[in-house]
């Protein structure tokens, strides 16, 4: 059994404490930070950390504050929030799934962002405001699409997973269809944007995103207990206190409005989702969602494979939605592996 501490305050507030989830956070924030002052200094007019740190702290040139505050900063902080916000979201529908494999990535949500944003580039050549906004709507209408057909005297894991994997068939034939009916200007733009890229990010789509974060965030976290409690199934949820629907409705409505939001600022980003909660979850040998450790290590995993991108590729060569997708597809064939081996599956 592993050692949880209590933290009592002198108002009688209790907090659960674990001391290897805690180390294990602290190191990630601290991998994040390295991997993005990193990626700061990576490009055509690379940086040392020494003059990235100064730089930050307004002691840089003004060719330096140029190059780090208007052109690169923002890249990396849409890194920072997409990775952390669909890490985030993966957690929760993998809780309330209580199925590794209950992911944006294949229930459908960030098909049904792409196939909202393509709507906007092929039907009305939209702008990146507008394809941003069909990306949102789109990601929207499929989750409750999802849920609505999912619900049978409630939501339940398999039941969930299979009819996000259905929408996620539908989705991507409407996403075929809708790239044969472009015109060849329109289906390059598509097809750049669903890759997944943070090229060309400025505060445009920072300010947006950020804002969403902020609030969907800590309404996430402040249901850790209840969605860890559902994790032991309804019954045992019930008895325990927890609204389960109200839960599960309240949790997966910001799941799904993270995702979108992620989705519209970067495009389609693979397997983040996926992967980051059940690598926190491994990383911190800890029960429940561990959604902070999830939320750290999607962050991490996507501003280092942003910065490997660059200096393996060269900047801008290959979109970091195509890096993940990679690494992503032997991750799930290695999930599917060992979830087989214990007869899960």
């Amino acid at each position: 059994m592993k050692p949880v501490k209590a933290l009592r305050t002198r108002g009688g507030l209790s907090v659960r404490l674990d001391p290897r989830a805690a180390l294990v956070v602290a190191l990630l924030v601290a991998a994040a930070l390295a991997a993005s002052v990193a990626l700061i200094g990576t490009g055509d007019y690379p940086m040392s950390f020494a003059d990235v740190l100064r730089t930050l702290t307004g002691d840089g040139t003004p060719a330096q504050e140029f190059i780090v505050h208007d052109l690169r900063l923002p890249r990396v902080l849409v890194a920072l929030l997409v990775g952390a916000a669909l890490a985030l979201a993966g957690a929760v529908f993998q809780s309330v799934s209580r199925n590794p494999l209950g992911s944006p990535d294949v229930i459908g949500l960030a098909q049904g962002s792409t196939a909202g944003a393509l709507l906007v580039i092929v039907l009305f050549q939209g702008g990146t405001t507008a394809v941003a906004a069909g990306s949102v709507v789109g990601g929207i209408l499929s989750g409750a699409a999802i849920y609505a057909l999912a619900w049978q005297k409630g939501v339940h894991g398999y039941r969930f997973v299979l009819v996000g994997i259905a929408m996620a068939a539908i989705l991507t034939a409407v996403i075929g269809y809708l790239l044969t009916k472009a015109n060849l200007t329109d289906a390059a733009r598509a097809t750049t944007w669903m890759v997944g890229s943070l090229n060309g990010r400025d505060w445009d789509q920072v300010r947006p995103l950020a804002a969403a974060c902020t609030v969907l965030v800590p309404l996430v976290l402040g249901h850790s207990r209840s969605l860890r409690m559902l994790e032991m199934g309804d019954d045992a949820a019930y008895a325990l206190g927890v609204p389960v629907e109200r839960t599960r409705l309240v949790t997966m409505a910001a799941a799904v409005l993270l995702t979108s939001a992620a989705t519209a600022a970067a495009g389609p980003i693979a397997f983040v989702a996926l992967a980051a909660p059940q690598l926190a979850r491994r990383l911190t040998r800890s029960a429940g969602p561990n959604l902070t450790a999830a939320a750290c290590t999607g962050a991490t995993l996507l501003v280092t494979a942003d910065w490997a991108s660059q200096q393996l590729f060269g900047a801008d060569r290959l979109p970091v939605g195509a890096l993940t997708g990679m690494l992503g597809g032997c991750y799930l064939l290695w999930l599917l592996y060992t979830e087989r081996r214990g007869g899960r599956i």
